[in-house]
């Protein structure tokens, strides 16, 4: 009877720890894994040493596909095996190894990054003008990091500031730690800024200006002028997106317009 009763515990327990490890998976496959390859590891994870067969028979991979995926497994620092009665068995590496895996991979793109920025910088000086379309919230911190970049590169003392027209509450609920950061940075390069918002707000922003558009004209798009670069924001929390158009003489027109509405808005 006890002997029965331990099996059903145990039972319990590895079904248990599979919900938990289900938990991770995706999580790990960020690391470089495939689907496949992050199956073969978390089960080797749970079970402990088990040879392909065992394996195969688990997953529902087939045998000859199990050992193509140790060999990466292997090469990548994430399994290793052992022979035990001529048999032999894979086992799970210690996870701190994914922590290893990304910081290799960054130090990897760091190395190259210098060289890239050439290339980039380089074609961007012989560009008169052009247009690009930003999607996600990762899309719109490039626009704000792309604005941060541009201003610090200006040399005349008018151009050193950021203007915003019809500036939404919305975009601190969408990016509100991330403005944390790029405020700090704004501060540490002495950016200024003039918003016009299209409602009140209580949040306070250094080294800005704001004024405030009657509640009736409120929008969830919002226009930045920044050097000779105008980004079309729209303050979308399922599909923030941003439209950033490069030329001198779009930018003077969106700066006039600026004003024009500056002078309108109320303190």
């Amino acid at each position: 009877m006890w002997g029965e009763i331990y099996h059903h515990i145990n039972k319990i327990y590895i079904s248990t720890q599979s919900h938990k490890i289900m938990d991770f998976k995706e999580q790990i496959r960020k690391a470089g894994l495939t689907e496949k390859e992050a199956v073969v590891y978390q089960l080797l994870l749970e079970l402990g040493p088990r040879g392909a067969g065992t394996i195969s028979r688990r997953t529902g991979i087939h045998r000859r596909t199990i050992y193509d995926i140790a060999d990466r497994l292997i090469k990548k620092g994430l399994i290793g095996y052992i022979i035990e009665n001529n048999k032999k068995l894979f086992h799970a590496s210690n996870p701190q190894r994914f922590l290893e895996i990304i910081e290799e991979e960054k130090n990897e793109i760091n190395s190259v990054v210098p060289q890239m920025l050439e290339f980039y910088n380089q074609i961007k000086e012989t560009e008169r003008h052009d247009t690009v379309f930003f999607r996600g919230k990762n899309g719109l911190k490039s626009v704000f990091e792309d604005q941060l970049e541009t201003i610090k590169k200006e040399k005349s003392k008018e151009n050193k500031e950021i203007l915003i027209l019809g500036a939404s509450p919305l975009a601190y609920e969408i990016l509100d730690i991330y403005f944390h950061w790029f405020d700090k940075k704004r501060l540490e390069n002495k950016i200024k800024t003039r918003i016009i918002f299209n409602e009140k707000i209580k949040r306070r922003i250094s080294l800005s200006e704001i004024r405030y558009l009657p509640k009736q004209y409120s929008s969830p798009l919002a226009v930045n002028i920044y050097g000779d670069k105008v980004a079309i924001i729209l303050w979308s929390k399922e599909n923030p997106l941003a439209i950033v158009i490069k030329q001198k003489e779009i930018s003077e027109g969106y700066k006039k317009y600026f004003e024009l509405m500056w002078k309108i808005a109320k303190q």
